[in-house]
């Protein structure tokens, strides 16, 4: 059976399963889910917890064996498999199914994984535990979901935090819950129950943001370019590879471009949008780049998007991460790059 997440403690109330899954690429929401149902395991009785980490080359006749063994003791057990992989393999998903189809009493099985894709929730081992047991996915925190989730969080903790703090919060610690949580506890210890405003959060609170370059590419297309350059020289910062972060925006104005030049012939927006088979969720970006530039202006980007893949190749001069910043800024329709941006003086754009 599929639960939310946010249902997990009504559920774990009322029943334990014999059989949990909890997966998804927000690492914080599934080791809450993973530790609601210890927790609860333990207050029936399973005191006995054996941790199994399902690497590469990992042994699965470990899982038989041990759920073969458990008749030997009264006491009861939980089983802690965490998948570090994408999934089990062909090996483990065939246990994993042999197991739910014969689960051992007095045990419960907690199955962790990160992101499974469609396939992999299609698989034989997936609807086996699905069917006998419990599973929850957990979905990223997204950016404008994020104040609402936080203010959550700090009251359940007893802070009382005005707007201001809260959205001070989440956009210094935006795709990284992990650290909205740290700033969170931290917060605790300075003002245990007390109220907190923006400058008690400007004071206690660093700098922990963290995004990807998909992030980067959804930030230009709507037009936040203060938000791009934070991104940009977030990526800097954490190592991330320059050639990825062209991928990212090349990918974007290519479609934007090849977009803008059906729109140019007089097909409607729409009409459009259904050709190149724009997501629901991604159409008001779609609209708003192609309300923002003609399709020359995109090609012009296409072709500075070029320029940058030959200074990454060495084939010409030039600053790499200052280029992708200006091309970032220039996707989200700034015409000057924000004075110190990545140490780097203002710098016009052609439109």
């Amino acid at each position: 059976m599929k639960i939310r997440p946010e249902q997990l403690d009504a559920h774990l109330k009322k029943a334990l399963a014999p059989i949990y899954l909890a997966f998804g690429d927000e690492p914080l929401l599934v080791q809450e889910a993973r530790d609601a149902v210890r927790a609860a395991a333990h207050e029936r009785g399973h005191d006995e917890r054996l941790v199994m980490e399902a690497e590469a080359g990992f042994d699965w006749d470990a899982l038989r064996l041990a759920s073969d063994n458990l008749s030997l003791f009264t006491q009861r057990r939980l089983i802690d498999l965490r998948l570090h992989n994408a999934g089990p393999g062909q090996a483990g998903g065939r246990a994993l199914a042999d197991y739910a189809a014969r689960p051992p009493e007095d045990t419960v099985l907690l199955v962790s994984a990160g992101k499974l894709d469609k396939k992999a929730q299609g698989s034989e081992w997936f609807k086996a535990l699905e069917q006998h047991g419990i599973t929850v996915a957990v979905w990223p925190v997204t950016a404008a979901r994020l104040p609402a989730w936080t203010g959550q969080r700090l009251r359940a903790r007893g802070l009382q935090a005005d707007e201001a703090a809260v959205s001070l919060i989440a956009g210094r610690t935006e795709g990284n819950l992990l650290a909205t949580m740290q700033e969170i506890e931290k917060l605790c210890l300075l003002y245990d129950g007390g109220r907190v405003g923006a400058r008690e959060v400007a004071q206690a609170v660093g700098d922990s943001a963290r995004f990807s370059v998909y992030d980067l590419a959804d930030t230009a297309l709507a037009g936040d370019t203060a938000k791009v350059v934070r991104i940009v020289e977030g990526l800097r910062g954490e190592g991330v590879e320059p050639v990825l972060v062209l991928w990212a925006l090349a990918r974007e104005i290519r479609q934007c471009c090849q977009m803008a030049r059906d729109r140019d012939k007089g097909l409607s927006v729409d009409k459009v949008l259904a050709a190149h088979r724009v997501w629901d969720k991604r159409k008001s970006l779609a609209k708003a780049c192609l309300a923002r530039y003609p399709a020359r202006t995109w090609c012009a980007l296409l072709h500075q998007a070029a320029r940058v893949d030959r200074i990454l190749k060495g084939g010409e001069a030039g600053s790499v991460w200052h280029e992708l910043l200006k091309l970032g800024v220039s996707v989200a329709g700034a015409p000057v790059v924000p004075a110190g941006g990545l140490d780097a003086p203002a710098v016009t754009t052609n439109r």
